[in-house]
């Protein structure tokens, strides 16, 4: 009796579970913090912010300056562009990917790059995960403002990373950086593992 007792309690907790919601998580507390808890658990938007705020701060404050207003602008405008116009969600997966995977490779070479490549890899990957977030977003009913918190949360991450990274002394701790940028690039070969798997 004592070793049912886990699988009764289980069950009961499933029979009154409230019901789950693809891509958004319901934090109770609006919108807009909807939006924000959005991008915390989408792992393709939360690395691509990371990676794009490690690069920034690897190539200085004027990249951190330019990242910090490039990316949240760019992934707004694609975010109310996909709110509007749904493109094919496989072709989406694919170049969201792509964009984490190639900033933390960039980031794992500690590419010299000047500040225009900084905010054109900002953009480029603010309008692809913005397009991803507004058709995910819309049919819920968080709209304008899930993607406003969605913004900003990605805004935050990217000013207080990148501003950090800036900070740093040559040594270890810049290599510490370009490990982490290995991981988001190995994340990313995962991520098109599982992509090319699921599609056979």
């Amino acid at each position: 009796m004592r070793r049912s007792a886990p699988a009764v309690i289980a069950f009961a907790l499933a029979l009154f579970a409230a019901p789950a919601q693809a891509h958004l998580a319901s934090t109770g507390f609006g919108d807009f913090y909807d939006g924000i808890a959005h991008v915390l658990i989408t792992p393709e938007d939360l690395l691509v912010a990371l990676a794009v705020g490690l690069l920034a701060g690897q190539r200085g404050s004027r990249a951190t300056r330019f990242a910090v207003i490039a990316l949240p602008l760019a992934w707004l405008a694609g975010g109310l562009m996909g709110a509007r116009w749904s493109p094919l969600p496989s072709q989406l997966v694919v170049l969201t990917t792509a964009t984490f995977a190639l900033t933390g490779a960039l980031v794992a070479l500690d590419a010299r790059l000047r500040d225009a490549a900084i905010i054109a890899i900002a953009i480029a990957a603010g309008l692809l995960h913005g397009l991803a977030n507004g058709p995910t977003m819309t049919p819920s009913g968080i709209g304008t403002q899930g993607l406003i918190g969605a913004v900003c949360a990605v805004a935050v991450l990217v000013l207080l990373l990148s501003s950090q990274v800036n900070a740093l002394v040559p040594g270890w701790q810049r290599i510490a950086v370009r490990v982490a940028g290995s991981w988001i690039a190995a994340s990313g070969l995962l991520m098109f593992g599982w992509l090319y798997h699921t599609a056979r």
